[in-house]
């Protein structure tokens, strides 16, 4: 049998899951007294690894798990024993028997929905969870909320499935707070116009990182939704935790594969769409958009070499990336680590400054490094 190689890292993420827990104790110190923190940890832990930041989450104490579907919470429930998971998107037919064995919450957006969950708890002999979402204007989702009395009747009548939670999700918490405060008075009426609707024993949620700005007491809310926060990453500058000083989880790094000197004029990578106006120290890096770097960081993005910032030239292709070094007063040499999203000595690339470079959101750049990519985790003993 051939031994199993350690190779050196070529390009890699280190998650320090120590800060994760830190910013968990932050962000539960911040929050009203009374309100529960539902961990959402779909998409991988948003592309930090979904055992391990389970495991963590665990320790710190999280209320419940959010997964977007069956196959992620089943790969949640090989960490979380009986923690209380809940499903986001809809559960097909075929998935309907995991609600039972894995102990799972769904998500209810029909009268439908309802019947197709009640068989399954009459035939398991347990009821199964169930959070009744409505939908208040985003549009995707959840029973429309003119309509969600009769979802809310169907659930309290059916003997196989148990209301453990309502809530809503709003389209444009970052974007449009005037429409925000709409979804959540439609949100808010909605509850009080359901018969006999008591919040106690149940999660009632309808904020996120981006959108928190529940209070204590208000009809019956006693749970906020936590993702990217989690991670260090502030989705939106107005959230009521905009104040909580969290810490970088994700961090993204590569090295030097070559550094070489090109004479001005020369063009620089496919389609030859820089070209050089000097004499360029130029290091080829050996990661590329197989990796997560976007091409559409191509001649936009920076990295930092020896804690320096150098811009990227030319188109990134697949498996490297060149970037202009000319600048950086100390040499640079094959083997050297550069930062992609991180710290470097007095140097920083934010995660929000790498996605806005390629037009896109910190969520869709956590889940596009590729799983060829190394993931590392600290913790409070190292790596």
């Amino acid at each position: 049998m051939t031994p199993s190689l350690q190779l050196p890292r070529r390009c890699w993420v280190e998650i320090d899951l120590g800060a994760l827990e830190r910013n968990l104790k932050l962000i539960r110190a911040s929050l009203p007294a009374g309100i529960r923190y539902v961990a959402v940890v779909k998409a991988d832990a948003y592309g930090h690894g979904l055992p391990q930041v389970a495991a963590r989450l665990m320790h710190a104490g999280v209320d419940l798990f959010a997964v977007a579907n069956v196959a992620e919470a089943a790969a949640l429930r090989e960490v979380s024993g009986d923690w209380p998971v809940l499903l986001l998107s809809p559960v097909l037919p075929e998935e309907d028997r995991y609600l039972a064995e894995l102990d799972l919450a769904a998500t209810v957006s029909s009268l439908a929905e309802v019947d197709r969950f009640d068989a399954v708890g009459r035939a398991a002999e347990r009821p199964v969870a169930v959070h009744l979402k409505i939908d208040t204007g985003m549009g995707r989702l959840g029973v429309w909320h003119r309509e969600a009395a009769g979802v809310y009747a169907r659930i309290r009548a059916a003997a196989g499935v148990r209301l453990a939670g309502v809530f809503t999700h709003f389209s444009s918490a970052d974007e449009d707070p005037g429409f925000t405060a709409q979804q959540r008075r439609l949100f808010l009426e909605t509850l009080r116009e359901l018969p006999g609707f008591d919040p106690a024993g149940l999660f009632v949620h309808a904020d996120n990182s981006a959108g928190l700005e529940t209070t204590p007491g208000e009809s019956g809310f006693n749970a906020v939704r936590v993702g990217l926060l989690q991670f260090g990453i502030l989705p939106h500058p107005h959230s009521l935790l905009a104040r909580v000083r969290t810490e970088p989880v994700f961090s993204f790094h590569t090295r030097v594969g070559l550094v070489k000197t090109l004479p001005a004029g020369t063009g620089v990578s496919y389609g030859r769409t820089r070209i050089l106006d000097r004499p360029t120290r130029v290091a080829i890096l050996t990661a590329g958009y197989g990796d997560g770097i976007a091409r559409a960081c191509s001649n936009r993005g920076q990295v930092l070499v020896r804690g320096r910032r150098c811009p990227i030239l030319g188109r990134v292709t697949m498996d490297q990336t060149i970037v202009d070094v000319t600048d950086v007063p100390e040499p640079v040499a094959a083997g050297d680590a550069v930062v992609l999203v991180g710290r470097q000595g007095a140097g920083e690339v934010s995660i929000a400054e790498f996605s806005a470079w390629s037009d896109t959101i910190p969520w869709e750049t956590l889940c596009s490094v590729t799983k060829r990519v190394t993931r590392l985790y600290r913790t409070a003993l190292g790596i």
